[in-house]
């Protein structure tokens, strides 16, 4: 059967060059962006048509509540546009994700202790920002989203450059788009396999419902097999095992399998059938975890261990707005501490201003290398290990082809309250200054660059924040400070000078925004 909308294009910009797969809740294609210079992305196609303007109009709303989310955590598929095409079918663009689903991964055999902490942290990352909410217009309280369908075929697994192995969870909130468009009431949308009692029942939900489901899915990644099965494929047949049978337990399927006990009655816990008897938060599951995590992630390989994401930021020479030119006449008056030495190091501080604390990395350095520096890209990446000690190393690089890279590295104590609110200003604010002070005259401040953050960064900057203030200390501050600057020497440089290296290979010159 010929498929009629390859080589279509979608809002005179998508143009749809082959099917990517197909699910209960709608067709997925590979597209080109064609305002973005034939950038790929993934277009969806809801599997019903909008029939009236209200439908049309929750959707839309609904959609743009999605996307916002995705914007909130790196942990959810990241949803750029959206739409109804000419058949009134609703549609959404969302990243292409080159990687395969938990359920391929599951499928070929479970997930070693480990590794199921590490993905299952992420996967709690992505369901509390979501349950948290979001703040939409003329709302004064967040709008919580709840995902309705969490199973191992909406979980993305990518691996990234910099990141290592990352999460990304789909579909948010489109069991309940899909709901709108029903002419039942109380009808079922979701996986039979996975749905709560609750949302068999057809009634309201709440974050419990995915935390039920989160339960049978964590099951099943570390046994290959689901806690639940139905005599038969129906409704019927699901909604009798979700509302009368008890899960079954861990050793139950994989006799061979060793947990800690804690964590098997963490995962039957999420599976209760009344939701007042499970974990009534996502955060209660991620601190039930953190012990298990410390325990079993010594021997993961740094690069797995640490999150770390690359921002190149474009050549800046004078600020654009008075509030810049206002931040950068507070830097300019400011004063080499006294209890600091004349000498190259590098060290942050929060800077009192009208607008509120800004945020600021104090640099040291001759004054010739000063001069060299001051035309240059600027890149900014953070790296955070949780164990043995909470620490962070704050990373800016000032690079230029004739004279290479200038390393100017930071490190945070996450669990000091002065670290944990510079982590949360920089993540806010998604900016910071950077003053730099000559050698040769170290009074006051010579030149102010101003540095920008990505927001997927800044998400993880208040991820860590979080983290940081429930996760037990290890070790010492200097143990973790020496894993950081190992990573930093043997991995971490090499990746940045490579990805600064490629950008003057492909342009030539310096680049800007």
């Amino acid at each position: 059967m010929v498929d009629t909308n390859l080589g279509c294009k979608l809002a005179n910009r998508y143009e749809l060059i082959e099917p990517l797969g197909q699910g209960s809740m709608g067709r997925v294609y590979l597209a080109e962006d064609a305002l973005l210079g034939s950038v790929n992305v993934a277009v969806k196609f809801l599997s019903q048509t909008l029939n009236s303007d209200k439908m049309r109009d929750r959707f839309m709303r609904e959609a743009m509540t999605c996307a916002q989310l995705g914007q909130k955590s790196i942990h959810v598929v990241r949803v750029t546009d959206y739409g109804v095409n000419e058949e009134g079918v609703p549609f959404y663009v969302m990243e292409y994700l080159k990687g395969q689903s938990l359920s391929n991964v599951i499928n070929l055999q479970p997930l070693p202790l480990p590794r199921f902490l590490r993905l299952t942290r992420q996967l709690c990352l992505g369901l509390q920002a979501a349950h948290q909410g979001i703040l939409l217009k003329n709302q004064v309280e967040p709008a919580p989203i709840i995902h309705r369908d969490i199973k191992p075929s909406n979980i993305m697994i990518i691996q990234d450059s910099t990141l290592g192995e990352l999460v990304k969870i789909l579909d948010f909130g489109i069991a309940k788009l899909m709901q709108t468009g029903s002419d039942q009431t109380n009808c079922f949308m979701g996986t039979l396999a996975y749905a709560s009692p609750e949302q068999m029942d057809g009634r309201e939900l709440d974050g419990r419902s995915d935390i039920y489901s989160l339960g049978i899915m964590m099951f099943q990644m570390l046994t290959g097999q689901l806690p639940l099965r139905a005599s038969n494929q129906t409704f019927g047949g699901w909604y009798r095992v979700h509302q009368t049978e008890t899960p079954k337990r861990l050793g139950e399927v994989a006799s061979q399998l060793k947990v800690p006990r804690s964590l098997e009655d963490l995962i039957t816990a999420c599976m209760a059938k009344r939701p007042e008897d499970r974990p009534q938060t996502v955060e209660q599951i991620l601190q039930a975890l953190e012990p298990l995590e410390s325990r079993y992630s010594h021997g993961f390989p740094m690069s797995q261990r640490i999150g770390t994401t690359l921002n190149r930021v474009a050549v800046t020479r004078l600020p654009t707005s008075g509030e810049a030119i206002q931040a950068d006449q507070v830097c300019k008056l400011t004063v080499w501490p006294a209890d600091k030495p004349v000498a190259e190091i590098v060290f942050p501080q929060a800077l009192p201003t009208s607008q509120g604390p800004l945020a600021t990395l104090w640099a040291m350095m001759p004054e010739a290398e000063i001069n060299r520096r001051l035309v240059s890209t600027r890149y900014n990446t953070f790296i955070c290990t949780m164990s043995p000690h909470p620490m962070m190393l704050w990373l800016t690089v000032l690079y230029s082809s004739s004279h290479g890279p200038r390393w100017l590295p930071c490190y945070i104590d996450l669990k000091a309250p002065q670290g944990q609110a510079m982590a949360a200003l920089l993540g806010e604010v998604g900016t910071y200054k950077l003053l730099l002070f000559a050698q040769e005259n170290p009074r006051r401040c010579a030149h102010v660059l101003s540095c920008t953050i990505a927001p997927p960064q800044c998400n993880l900057l208040q991820e860590w924040v979080i983290t940081a203030r429930s996760r037990p200390s290890l070790g010492t501050v200097s143990m973790s400070r020496e894993l950081l600057r190992h990573e930093l020497q043997t991995a971490l440089k090499d990746k940045v000078l490579q990805k600064l290296e490629s950008i003057y290979i492909d342009t030539g010159s310096n680049l800007s925004d």
